[in-house]
């Protein structure tokens, strides 16, 4: 019988030392050492991986030139959902590792689970940890999926897992969720730093040799972050943050890493009870219908990544009735609204000072471009005085300490697609002046400072 050993991780980063420590090296942190049980003996012990065939895995490894090395360009499996070839670059990459988290009930599985279930002509298998057979089977008949080569798999065993793979050869491999998973090799409980670690290493080895693209559907801790250790995203090749309330039918899908495309693009779902719909215009949805002008609400045309979106800033400035006035924000950064405010208050002699001031994105949507500050601005002072804005006017600018509005980036693209929606006038920088085209159906105004824009509109 083979000694027992131990060894300490870092919760934070993943960090393995032999002793307990106070402060983790690696990251920095403290008080992040958890001690677990491993076998060394074991894992050194392994000759080839278990979904190789015999001899197969170790033959074609050697030094390459740099030159020699083939460049030609693998075609991506496009998916049926166009919301997810967006966020993951234009399609699946074959041999990529993905890494899917969000919060418990938004829908992760769902997404999935939907996502196996339409593509035709691609053998899948759905490894779930989490759930029976029976209860996947339930869900399915729910989403109404056609019927192709979807494969169910309930097992935690990486090895057990791995002899399926060898017998089916799947095109696509789905993993829910990565926390349940344990390998033989590794003695401490699924869900410990080290099994994740050795896991998810186990599902890479496998997905590069054998150019099989492999999702991971992850937990999030209670502060937001992913379950687990920080190399786990240094890992995989593309890192997906499924987020949403549930208090609203609207989920996003956001791209925090990508080896193959873009970090910036966002795929926006609807929870409906068949499934996951994609929404293809998100602009309208984004926008409420509402019948009466009402004061503090004004639309922006921002960007998240190459989409245009209109989105509808909602404004409210009270008369503080407390001795220190509120601000809150729903969507928005609430230091931004601070320096927003300060610069109102020093520029334009608005006193802000006594009032409560709440901001909201409607929609739930969290913007964090700052070409929605004019727009905010103007919700404030639509407010402030208790006087509409008219309506087709939506904004686009920067707004600087000086209450200069600066130019913003694809500008363009954001006029077109106010156009599009019918607005018939947008208020964007002076500076966007000389290089812009003509644009039919729509007026654009240029201004270089806040007060411009408040004297032609209020």
């Amino acid at each position: 019988m083979s000694k027992v050993k131990t060894a300490f991780f870092c919760s934070n980063c993943g960090y393995e030392s032999a002793k307990w420590a106070g402060k983790c090296p690696s990251c920095g942190e403290w008080n992040t050492f958890t001690q677990e049980v491993i076998h060394k003996e074991q894992k050194t012990g392994r000759s080839q991986p278990a979904w190789a065939d015999d001899g197969a895995s170790k033959g074609g490894k050697k030094t390459m030139l740099l030159q020699e090395v083939d460049a030609a360009q693998q075609p991506r499996i496009e998916t049926p959902d166009p919301e997810m070839n967006r966020v993951l670059g234009g399609g699946i990459v074959p041999g990529s590792v993905v890494l899917v988290a969000g919060e418990p009930g938004i829908g992760k599985s769902t997404l999935f689970l939907q996502l196996g279930l339409q593509m035709t002509g691609v053998t899948t298998l759905y490894v779930s940890g989490e759930e029976s057979q029976q209860q996947i089977k339930m869900r399915a008949d729910r989403l109404q999926g056609p019927k192709t080569d979807f494969y169910l798999l309930t097992e935690t065993n990486t090895q057990t897992i791995f002899a399926e793979i060898k017998k089916l050869r799947p095109d696509l491999l789905i993993i829910d969720s990565i926390q349940t998973l344990e390998s033989p090799y590794i003695d401490s409980a699924a869900g410990s730093i080290s099994q994740i670690k050795e896991c998810a290493a186990e599902l890479q080895r496998f997905a590069k040799e054998t150019n099989t693209p492999v999702f991971l559907i992850g937990h999030i801790t209670k502060d937001g972050s992913i379950a687990g250790p920080k190399i786990l995203e240094h890992m995989v090749d593309t890192v997906l943050q499924f987020e949403g309330d549930r208090h609203y039918t609207y989920r996003i899908l956001r791209t925090l890493k990508n080896r193959f495309g873009s970090t910036s693009e966002l795929g926006i779902y609807e929870m409906t009870e068949v499934g996951m719909r994609a929404v293809t215009n998100p602009s309208e949805i984004l926008i409420s219908q509402k019948e009466d002008q009402l004061s503090g609400s004004a639309i922006a045309a921002t960007m998240e990544g190459m989409r245009p979106l209109l989105i509808e800033v909602q404004a409210l400035v009270t008369q503080s009735v407390y001795g220190t006035p509120q601000r809150t924000v729903s969507g928005f950064d609430l230091r931004r609204l601070q320096l927003l405010l300060a610069v109102l208050e020093k520029r334009g002699g608005f006193h802000f000072g006594m009032k409560d001031v709440f901001l909201n994105i409607a929609g739930g949507l969290r913007v964090e471009d700052p070409s929605i500050d004019l727009a905010v601005v103007v919700a404030l002072l639509s407010s402030y005085d208790d006087v509409p804005l008219p309506h087709h006017i939506c904004f686009a600018g920067e707004v600087g300490l000086n209450g200069e509005i600066r130019a913003v980036n694809r500008i363009e693209q954001r006029i077109a697609e106010a156009a599009r929606l019918g607005f018939e006038k947008i208020f964007i920088s002076r500076f966007h002046a000389k290089g812009l085209g003509k644009h039919a159906g729509i007026e654009v105004v240029t201004a270089a400072r806040v007060d411009e824009v408040y004297r032609a509109i209020f």
